[in-house]
């Protein structure tokens, strides 16, 4: 089963894969005005910690937007093509190492894939406004969110490593919730984590789950990005090339380091970009467009 799983995502990732090189190799020669070196960079940090389970999608929104590397009204699209691959390889690592009931992990997988597919047709038409406004709010959530498991306000979590009947029906529905809120740009790592803790699975299950769902939809969720032309295609290049270098030393090399310092900052670092977001939405006095009569 675990097989015919990767073997699935083999395919959705070379799918995605041919789609953004096509797109890219087509816009070589009308590519953003960032850096090559700080995009990499990015890439290789937010996928390196990623790998150790903080998450990418906020610290990239925090680095993309102090180092002045893209527009905001890109960045949910860029934040999923750009990690797409690096997180593949993440969820490889992760689904061969830790055991997870199949029914559980496939039902979970295939409920965040669908709504990637209904969140991303969506979220890739919205204005610059709503993305700073949708951003700024989940980046916050994502912050308490944080917090509250560094305050031990979240459940710790059992010894589950799969779901049946109404626990599985939870799960499922609010995986499909995740998916189509990532779109947008909110990472699926720490609510999928409070997710799996409060349902009564081991900790160590949610490394699969919330790696593979991520895994699933972004292929999905990030063709239909291209297909808009809603991301920025040199800095989703130079991440994911910086990021899968981070993925591979994370896992095989490194694999384990003294986070709580670290989590510390991450979570200072994402409160303060969150409220930038909602500043710069404040200000922004760009109204979507009226639709045509």
């Amino acid at each position: 089963m675990i097989q015919i799983i990767l073997g699935v995502l083999g395919v959705l990732t070379l799918w995605f894969s041919v789609v953004f090189i096509k797109d890219f190799l087509a816009n070589k020669d009308n590519l953003e005005n960032n850096s090559w070196a700080k995009v990499l960079g990015i890439g290789f940090i937010t996928d390196f910690f990623d790998t150790l389970g903080i998450g990418s999608f906020a610290p990239t929104t925090a680095l993309l937007k102090g180092l002045k590397q893209t527009k905001d009204r890109v960045i949910p699209g860029t934040l999923n093509v750009s990690h797409t691959i690096p997180v593949v390889l993440e969820a490889f690592i992760f689904i061969t190492v830790i055991n997870v009931e199949p029914v559980t992990l496939i039902s979970m997988l295939l409920a965040a894939t669908i709504g990637a597919w209904i969140g991303a047709g969506v979220v890739s038409k919205l204005p610059e406004r709503t993305v700073q406004y949708v951003m700024g709010i989940a980046l916050f959530v994502t912050a308490f969110l944080m917090f509250s498991s560094k305050m031990g306000w979240m459940p710790g979590g059992g010894e589950a490593i799969g779901l049946t009947g109404a626990k599985l029906a939870i799960a499922v529905v609010a995986n499909f919730i995740l998916g189509a809120l990532m779109t947008a740009g909110i990472g699926l790592y720490a609510p999928c984590m409070a997710l799996v803790y409060f349902l009564g699975m081991s900790p160590r299950v949610a490394f699969p789950i919330m790696m593979g769902s991520c895994a699933f939809l972004m292929p999905v969720a990030s063709v239909k990005f291209v297909k808009e032309g809603a991301y920025d295609r040199k800095a989703s290049m130079g991440i994911t090339i910086g990021g899968v270098i981070g993925v591979i030393i994370a896992a095989y090399i490194v694999k384990e380091l003294p986070l709580e310092t670290l989590r510390w900052l991450v979570i200072g670092v994402i409160l303060y970009t969150s409220i930038t977001m909602l500043r710069a939405a404040s200000k922004n006095k760009e109204l979507p467009e009226k639709p045509a009569e």
